[in-house]
This record gives structure tokens, C-alpha cells and sequence, in this order.
């Protein structure tokens, strides 16, 4: 037969509620008597029983994360930084995709509800009455990558402007001023911060330069029809910024079968730094975002919004993840073997 809480709490001369405290941590007891507790449980073999303790504790162990896709190495980069967090709290992971429709975030949070201690979410439709319409209002919840600041919730934010504007300066800095930009998809937080980056930075180092801005998805296809869209135009740009990676590397694909040198020709610049970044020919000059690292902190900041009521009250603000400019070959820096970052 399986061994119960009560076998431990007899075998330990304690009662339950000792054990139970134990187990799930409560400073409520002296270190010896929970290191003798826990000693005990670990000869007897003991296994917790998760449906009862989730009716004592009223928790599930589990955290739920809405994502607008779960394809591509950034997803996949994001989806290891939540799942290292998760597994180093004990905690389990349960994963959905939107795909950007709002119906779908929709059912799936409504899906989530009451299997999930909290949310971690990214989604365009996370506005204030989208979240109230969906969401209980008792559950945690932390959003990443969301315009929604002025009200009171926990956001965790990538620099995607200050990241855009940074790699534009670079690029001028490189003596290219005609620089186009490979947009990211509509409607995309992410996207638009990063437009509004090199907007800022072309009037500021380049005011006599018109802007160019091209449709993109985030996809290596929209990547590679822009590229052969620039290569028809008699005025070439001098430097192509790609919103993303995945774009650069479709951009890279194009200009090298049009017989264009990559950085000679045309530079190329990223966002996001993904393992395939410093893998292309040239290496790809782009900005990083530690990706990982963001989905750690997401889910550690909402493992901390649920484990106490004051900390998930002082949580309920706007934070930003510092991006960094990683310069490799494709920007045709003179300093590049001297600087670059693998």
C-alpha cells in the first residue's frame, strides 16, 4: 500500500499538519524539526498526492503561458527560459497558442482557468477590457511584450525601440545612411516599437535621408521578397535592417542569388540574436535580445506574484529588458574582428 501523510506524521511523532508543512515549506517550525520530517518522508518513500494537495493548498503547481505562436527559434528560445524557471520551482507548464486571433486567446485562457495558478501571457488583444472580460480577477497574471502600461499590471517589456535606434545609429555610424527597413507584421507590439526606433533614429542621424519601410511577417519568405523587391529599385539601399532574424536571414538568401555582397554592397542588420544569427555567411550584425533570460523572469516574477498577496500588488508595474548590439561581419564594421560578439 501506498504511504500516507499519516504514516510520516506517525513515524515522525508529529502531527499532519507538521508534515504538511514541511513538505510544502512554512517556516513555521524549527529547522531540526523539519529536516527530521522531511528525513522521515524521504526512508518511507513518500509521494505527495497531487489532487490533495492541490485541494489543501488550493493550488494546481501549474502556470499557464498564451503565446501568439509556438513555431520559430524565438518561441522556442522563450518557451526553455519559462520551462528552466518553472522546473526549478517544481512548477509545470502548460502551453497554448493564439496564432493572433482573439477568439483563440480567448478559449484558451477560458480553457487555462482553474488548472493554472497563474498566466504568462503575450498577445496583441491583451488590452485592459480583453483581460477583464476573460480573465478572474483574483488570478495572477504577467504580460509580456504588451503596450498596456497605465493600467495596473505586471508587464514585462523587450527595449524593441531603444534596441531599433541603437542599431540605425550604428549603421550610419558605419557611413551608411540609406537604410531600409523590413517591417514586422501589423498590429504586433514588438513590430511597432521597433518601426518607431528607426523612425527616431533615421530623423535624428540621417534627416536628409527619405525612410524606406517595407512590408514584412517576421517570416524568412517576407524577408526574401523584400530583398528582391529593393534589388528591382535603380537606388539600391546602402544597409537593410530586418524587424527580425528570421527575416535577415531570408534577406541574406536574396541579395547573395542577386550577386550582391554582403557587407561590400549592401549591410545587413537583425533583432533578436538566435542561435542561427552568428551561423550565416557573413555572420549577421544584429541586436540581442537575451531570450532566454526573458522567459525566466517572466515566470520567476509570477511565481512571486503567487506565492505572496503583497508582492503581487507591488509587481503591478511596467518593466523593460535591456537589448544589446551584438556587431558582427554583415554591417561591414572596420572594427568587426576586433568587436564582434559570437
Amino acid at each position: 500500500m501506498a504511504v500516507t501523510i499519516k504514516d510520516v506524521a506517525r513515524a515522525a511523532e508529529v502531527s499532519v499538519a507538521s508534515v504538511s508543512r514541511a513538505l510544502n515549506g512554512h517556516r513555521s517550525m524549527t529547522p531540526q524539526t523539519r529536516k527530521r520530517i522531511l528525513a522521515t518522508a524521504k526512508k518511507m518513500r513518500y509521494t505527495p498526492h497531487s489532487a490533495a494537495r492541490t485541494l489543501i493548498t488550493r493550488r494546481t503547481q501549474t502556470i499557464g503561458a498564451l503565446l501568439p505562436d509556438l513555431h520559430g527559434e524565438f518561441f522556442s528560445e522563450l518557451i526553455r527560459g519559462i520551462d528552466l524557471a518553472a522546473r526549478a520551482r517544481g512548477l509545470h507548464l502548460l502551453l497554448s497558442s493564439s496564432h493572433g486571433n482573439a477568439l483563440e486567446a480567448a478559449a484558451a485562457m477560458h480553457a487555462m482557468q482553474g488548472r493554472v495558478d497563474g498566466f504568462l501571457m503575450m498577445s496583441p488583444h491583451a488590452d485592459a477590457g480583453f483581460l477583464r472580460q476573460n480573465l478572474r480577477a483574483e488570478l495572477p497574471f504577467v504580460l509580456m511584450n504588451t503596450p498596456l502600461k497605465r493600467a495596473r499590471c505586471a508587464v514585462l517589456n523587450v527595449d524593441n525601440y531603444g534596441g531599433a535606434f541603437a542599431m540605425v545609429q550604428h549603421l550610419v555610424d558605419c557611413g551608411r545612411r540609406r537604410i531600409a527597413l523590413i517591417a514586422g507584421p501589423k498590429h504586433n507590439f514588438d513590430a511597432a516599437e521597433r518601426l518607431r526606433g528607426y523612425l527616431a533614429a533615421m530623423a535624428r542621424f540621417a534627416p536628409t535621408i527619405a525612410p524606406q519601410v517595407l512590408a514584412g511577417d517576421f517570416t524568412e519568405e517576407a524577408g526574401y521578397n523584400a530583398a528582391r523587391e529593393l534589388l528591382a529599385n535603380k537606388l539600391r539601399p546602402q544597409a537593410v535592417f530586418a524587424a527580425n532574424d528570421m527575416m535577415a536571414v531570408g534577406c541574406l538568401y536574396a541579395l547573395r542569388e542577386g550577386g550582391v555582397r554582403v557587407p561590400e554592397d549592401i549591410a545587413v542588420s537583425g533583432f533578436d540574436d538566435i542561435p542561427i544569427a552568428r551561423l550565416t555567411t557573413p555572420a549577421l550584425t544584429t541586436v540581442r535580445v537575451r531570450i532566454v533570460d526573458f522567459g525566466t523572469r517572466a515566470l520567476e516574477r509570477l511565481a512571486t506574484m503567487i506565492e505572496d498577496s503583497a508582492d503581487a500588488a507591488r509587481e503591478k508595474h511596467a518593466q523593460l529588458l535591456d537589448t544589446e548590439l551584438i556587431v558582427r561581419q554583415s554591417c561591414g564594421a572596420k572594427e568587426v574582428i576586433a568587436t564582434a560578439v559570437a
